[in-house]
């Protein structure tokens, strides 16, 4: 590298998606255990958005380049550094410097290697995706073959990497989006039956899945936005079935615990347990990244890439994520070498 400098997303002060703003900073150095990754693309997820404003469990210090998810080519290595070399493609599950930025610095434990013609939209895609929808399915609803699925809200980053690894499981998947082409997404994805979830009549949409599932419900349901329809997804499952809460903004209301008990049904959390941390990986989430490694070494997982931003427009890249003003199609990614 000949420029010390490069261009970053800088955080100065907590508030809306204004104080996005780029800057040059100098190029950061590792040190023993790091690598410096030149950050190809970077996943946007809402969590960085509430981080942004200031009102998450535990805020950043000012100033700070938001990002834990990139993809990207390793340019250099601290000391101790064995199992990573320069010129190695990489997906990262975390960032001690932050990814929205031409270069960051990775821990070696949250780096993965790719093949080197990989596409780094794609494994910009997989961290937070694939490691949620896996643990959701599998880890918490403990997913088995000829059960069925239903993911609520299936035409995003997480619900796409869902459905792929339900078909892989030999689930029967049902999944919902909002828009003409979300549903048709869904269905090239691997769904087998695609619903609207913004149809206005309620019964008629109830009646939809129980059609699919001949009459029982589905086994498990994966939810996106529990507090619209945690109500609603009682109603949709099946005696003895799961709900899994990968994604809530608010609270509820008037939420009928008799359904659970006459179904004798569980609802469940989902959270990545150290997404963001700058420490190592639990055994949960280890397993599970082994898993997703597999699939995609086997082609059979393949990351969705929605829309994609400059740098320079990480702002509308948080709008985007929140509001999905074109409803969700893949995942939202920030391309930091491109301009404007």
């Amino acid at each position: 590298m000949t420029s010390k400098m490069m261009r970053a997303v800088l955080v100065s002060k907590f508030g809306g998606p204004e104080v996005l703003k780029v800057g040059e900073v100098s190029i950061p150095k590792p040190k023993a255990g790091e690598l410096l990754v030149k950050t190809l693309a970077v996943g946007i997820n809402p969590v960085e958005t509430y981080k942004r404003g200031g009102g998450y469990k535990i805020s950043p210090k000012l100033p700070y380049t938001p990002g834990t998810e990139g993809c990207g080519v390793v340019v250099d290595v601290g000391s101790d550094v064995k199992d990573f070399k320069v010129g190695d493609k990489v997906w990262q599950t975390g960032s001690l410097t932050g990814t929205y930025a031409q270069y960051n610095i990775c821990p070696s434990y949250h780096a993965w290697k790719l093949p080197k013609n990989y596409a780094a939209d794609k494994g910009a895609a997989i961290s937070l995706a694939f490691r949620t929808a896996y643990r959701a399915l599998m880890q918490k609803a403990n997913a088995k073959p000829k059960q069925t699925v239903f993911i609520h809200g299936a035409s995003g980053g997480v619900g796409l990497a869902a459905v792929q690894i339900a078909r892989t499981a030999g689930l029967k998947v049902l999944g919902s989006a909002g828009t003409e082409e979300g549903r048709k997404l869904i269905l090239d994805t691997g769904c087998h039956v695609s619903l609207n979830h913004r149809e206005k009549d309620r019964k008629n949409y109830l009646s939809q899945i129980k059609d699919a599932t001949n009459g029982k419900g589905a086994d498990i349901i994966i939810e996106m936005l529990a507090n619209r329809n945690l109500n609603f997804d009682m109603e949709a499952l099946a005696k003895g079935g799961r709900i899994v809460v990968v994604g809530n903004r608010g609270e509820i209301d008037g939420v009928n615990c008799r359904l659970l008990m006459q179904k004798e049904a569980s609802v469940t959390g989902c959270m990545l347990p150290n997404f963001g941390s700058k420490d190592p990986l639990d055994e949960t989430e280890v397993e599970a990244i082994a898993a997703i490694q597999a699939g995609i070494k086997a082609g059979f997982y393949q990351p969705i890439v929605g829309t994609r931003f400059p740098l320079d427009k990480a702002a509308d890249a948080h709008v985007e994520v929140m509001e999905h003003k074109t409803g969700s199609a893949g995942k939202i990614i920030l391309t930091p070498w491109e301009e404007q």
